[in-house]
């Protein structure tokens, strides 16, 4: 099959494509807010209504929560699946948006072009690159590469309560000789990247209560707990202020040091520590001491403060003590950590370091997932490490990646088959921040570099 008529056909009709991605970003399917499950359940009809134009057999299919879309197409000896998901991120802080997040635009920036609102890299732009592919492929051939499943998520970015279920109730149509996944970044921009390992993730939550009710600071204060201050205390114990190691015990059991031929890979990969700081407003590497930015990000495990709240926030003052206070945690893992006997081991922390008189209480909902390596030995990565580098001209790399993917794990684990994941995606793309963007570079070159890699693969 002629490959080049195909690349053409994506150059041709990059407006088209434009066009129905922007389409996509004006529906705000937001999974963890309820108030959008009718936007969510939306956008799986529309993609599902696609994918059936493509000439996929493509159904949105029920779940207790989002629907997952499910289609199948092509024909051959090999079979490949499609992951993605439709689900994005809340907005807040709204105010910091520069233009409506469901309103997406193309801008003119000093970098480029890039294509404006909530979703645009996570991960709709992404998904819609290997679709796209899909569709110059079937408009130049009448057919597509090979046999390919499409598996899109609703519910990626609210923890995936139904995708275990739902993998296990339909293992035998959802399993295929490989899956791909487009939910990655590059390693720096124009240099094409294939993920080799992801961190894994662990959420919890927690609140101190002190008195029943909010106290008058003037009658209590001095001689009362003030549950602000002891969680402040508690979070501050979790690091060693000296080497910003975490200082829970055994956090770091299951952790491995990095190998001395792969952080040379690392070290010659073309990531630039100082465009990666900047570009958000740091100017040094902060964290763990004796560890390269990339080892930080990519090897080590994390333990972050995601939120910290309590008391009085409203217009003025009001002279209280607070009842309560609450904080929001996650980890990043790596290696061998155990998600579960983690948990146990930061809740102990907490446990051992209250006050008389301060009480803790945990949130019920657990989620965690211990990290992912990839068997890059398949020789379908060297084909796909070649397709990338004709399309980009610079030769693609194995990188580390520093987000939690959990499904890659699970497509192992549940269904036995290995990943490949390929993104597109760059640092300042501000997934899950305001003003989030994708490159249009990124969306017209990953059409084109999905395309090679289907020819390589099919």
């Amino acid at each position: 099959m002629t490959l080049d008529a195909v690349l053409s056909r994506i150059d041709d009709t990059l407006p088209e494509a434009i066009n129905r991605l922007m389409a996509m970003l004006r529906v705000p399917s937001i999974s963890t807010d309820p108030a959008y499950k009718a936007d969510c359940a939306r956008m799986a009809e529309m993609i599902a209504a696609d994918l059936n134009d493509l000439g996929f057999d493509a159904a949105a299919r029920p779940t207790p929560g989002h629907p997952m879309v499910v289609g199948h197409g092509g024909a051959g000896d090999r079979h490949l699946l499609f992951y993605g998901h439709y689900d994005v991120q809340p907005v807040d802080p709204l105010n910091l948006w520069q233009r409506p997040p469901f309103d997406p635009a193309i801008e003119e920036t000093p970098n480029g072009k890039v294509i404006r609102g909530r979703g645009s890299s996570d991960d709709k732009g992404q998904l819609m690159t290997f679709i796209e592919a899909c569709r110059a492929w079937k408009a130049v051939h009448g057919t597509l590469p090979c046999r390919l499943t499409i598996f899109l998520e609703g519910e990626e970015e609210s923890g995936s309560p139904s995708l275990i279920p739902f993998m296990k109730e339909n293992a035998s149509e959802l399993t295929a000789d490989l899956a791909l996944i487009c939910d990655t970044s590059m390693v720096s921009p124009g240099i094409p990247s294939i993920a080799s390992q992801l961190r894994g993730m662990l959420k919890d939550e927690f609140t101190i209560r002190g008195p029943r009710i909010d106290l008058h600071s003037g009658h209590y204060g001095g001689p009362g707990l003030n549950p602000l201050k002891e969680i402040a205390r508690i979070v501050a114990s979790f690091h060693d202020p000296e080497t910003g190691r975490v200082a829970v015990e055994g956090f770091y059991e299951g952790v491995h040091e990095l190998s001395p031929a792969l952080k040379k890979q690392w070290e010659n990969c073309g990531f630039d520590e100082q465009t990666y700081l900047n570009s958000v407003g740091y100017t040094v590497s902060s964290g763990e001491k004796g560890y390269s930015t990339l080892e930080l990000q990519w090897a080590r495990p994390t333990l972050e403060v995601n939120g910290l709240w309590g008391g009085y926030q409203g217009a003025g003052s009001k002279t209280v003590i607070p009842s309560e206070a609450h904080c929001k945690i996650t980890c990043r893992l790596v290696g061998d950590m155990d998600p579960d006997k983690l948990r146990e081991k930061i809740r102990a922390h907490v446990a051992a370091r209250l006050s008389p008189d301060a009480h803790v209480t945990w949130d019920k909902d657990l989620e965690g997932s211990p990290a992912a390596v990839m068997n890059i030995a398949r020789p379908e990565f060297e084909l796909a490490r070649a397709a990338l580098s004709d399309e980009w001209n610079r030769e693609a790399v194995f990188v580390g990646m520093g987000g939690s993917i959990p499904i890659a794990g699970f497509f192992k684990s549940v269904l036995g088959m290995d990943a490949m994941l390929i993104g597109f995606a760059n640092d300042d793309d501000a997934i899950h921040s305001p003003n989030e963007k994708y490159d249009v570079e990124s969306f017209h070159k990953g059409i084109r570099s999905w395309a090679r890699v289907l020819a390589r693969l099919a």
